[in-house]
């Protein structure tokens, strides 16, 4: 599965967009089950950078199942 981040500079600086950037592979790895293979992009908004981690959590998994992918 490859997955692909489009995290714009307006979410913060590199740092901060580097730290999200690691969570969502986290989120993903742990994933049960794994998604079906296949290419992904998760885009992230300006909001992204203040969202603590399992809120991050909770999104991605609405993603997921938004396209039925989960």
């Amino acid at each position: 599965m490859d997955v692909a981040y489009a995290i714009s500079r307006k979410v913060g600086n590199a740092v901060v967009r580097n730290r999200i950037r690691r969570r969502l592979r986290a989120l993903i790895d742990d994933l049960d089950p794994q998604p079906k293979p296949g290419a992904y992009l998760i885009r992230c908004g300006f909001e992204t950078g203040n969202l603590p981690y399992e809120e991050l959590h909770h999104h991605l998994h609405q993603a997921l199942d938004r396209a039925s992918v989960h």
